[in-house]
């Protein structure tokens, strides 16, 4: 199910100085959530295993099946939304995993997919929205569900721990220039493609033409390339947000839901 990727350059240096016992994998086919018997295959690429322990009553009963899952005693990796590229932190080492829809995708794009990866592993964060929510999820649930349904709240909080992330992994990103120039202009470039439709979601949500989560979703992804985000998504690209975390999450989605009905 895995192989050890081969890796080199720039990245292999932020690897050496961010997540130096780090693994990075390819895997044999795509996943969006492992399930416990193919998760049990990196025990044959990592010392040893320690499944994330949480607790179910973080959720309500409309939760997504996968989510529901994800909480469960199983060993699992991955949820819908991690994209191609997925990191743990139940292994030690660490694992970084490339999945194969990646590629035919611009090689300086997956190196940067995984640079990021290996940086966010060293940050001591949650490897999931979940864990970060904790029992705040219920919270963000009872004011987001009744608005945009189940779904789109899972789809709102992968978007707002990816702006979490987003404000810890830009101070590394931003000074990547000397020492990381492939990764940096990578970086910048993606930022640059992001820019416009970034630019255009306060008039695209007011008429209708973006749902919130969507919206919500290319916002939060800015956040890690220090776009200027419209409101009310600014708000969330703020030292508040960084200090106070799945609070300050929920209190915005509440309140800019009210704003926005």
């Amino acid at each position: 199910m895995f192989s050890e990727r081969a890796i080199g350059g720039d990245v292999a240096a932020v690897r050496d100085a961010y997540a130096p016992d780090a693994v990075v994998l390819n895997a044999a086919t795509d996943f969006e959530t492992l399930d416990p018997a193919a998760a049990e295959d990196l025990l044959l690429v990592t010392d040893s295993v320690d499944p994330l322990s949480l607790d179910p009553s973080w959720l309500l009963d409309s939760a997504p099946e996968q989510l529901a899952r994800y909480v469960g005693g199983d060993f699992t990796v991955g949820l819908p939304g991690d994209g191609g590229v997925a990191w743990t932190t139940q292994t030690e080492p660490a694992c970084v995993i490339v999945k194969p829809r990646l590629e035919t995708s611009p090689g300086a794009f997956v190196d940067f997919l995984v640079a990021e990866a290996l940086v966010e592993t060293s940050l001591g964060e949650p490897e999931q929205f979940v864990e970060f929510f904790g029992e705040r999820y219920r919270d963000l649930a009872a004011v987001t569900d009744p608005r945009i349904g189940p779904t789109g709240t899972y789809q709102l909080a992968v978007a707002l721990y990816d702006a979490y992330l987003g404000l810890q992994t830009r101070e590394a990103f931003e000074t990547w220039g000397e020492d990381y120039p492939e990764l940096h202009a990578a970086w910048a470039d993606a930022g640059e493609r992001l820019q416009s439709r970034v630019g255009d979601l306060s008039t695209e949500l007011a008429r209708g033409q973006t749902d919130f989560a969507a919206a919500a979703e290319l916002a939060c992804s800015a956040v890690k390339h220090g776009l200027e985000l419209p409101a009310p998504f600014a708000a969330l690209d703020t030292t508040a947000y960084a200090d106070h975390g799945a609070g300050y999450a929920v209190r915005w989605a509440e309140k800019t839901l009210e704003q926005l009905d």
